[in-house]
C-alpha cells in the first residue's frame, strides 16, 4: 500500500479584492510558507485571524496546502 510523507505545508489566505466588468469576484491569494507540519487545523486557524485582520479585504478561504512525496 501506497503512503504519502509531507514534505512541506503552507497556508493560504484568499481575499476578495473586488469585482470584474461582468459582477465576477476578484480574488487574490497569500501563501505563508513553511508552517509546521504539526500544526493542527485549529492552530492554523487562529493564526489565519490573526492575519486577517490586518487586512482590509474580505476573506473568501482558509486554505492548508500541503507537498507530499509518494511512497510505495
Amino acid at each position: 500500500m501506497a503512503q504519502a510523507v509531507v514534505t512541506a505545508s503552507k497556508l493560504r489566505l484568499v481575499f476578495q479584492v473586488g469585482m470584474d466588468d461582468e459582477g465576477k469576484p476578484v480574488l487574490k491569494g497569500k501563501t505563508f510558507n513553511n508552517i509546521q507540519k504539526s500544526a493542527t487545523p485549529d492552530q492554523l486557524l487562529q493564526a489565519a485571524q490573526a492575519l486577517i485582520g490586518l487586512s482590509n479585504d474580505t476573506l473568501s478561504t482558509i486554505e492548508r496546502v500541503e507537498n507530499a512525496d509518494l511512497l510505495a
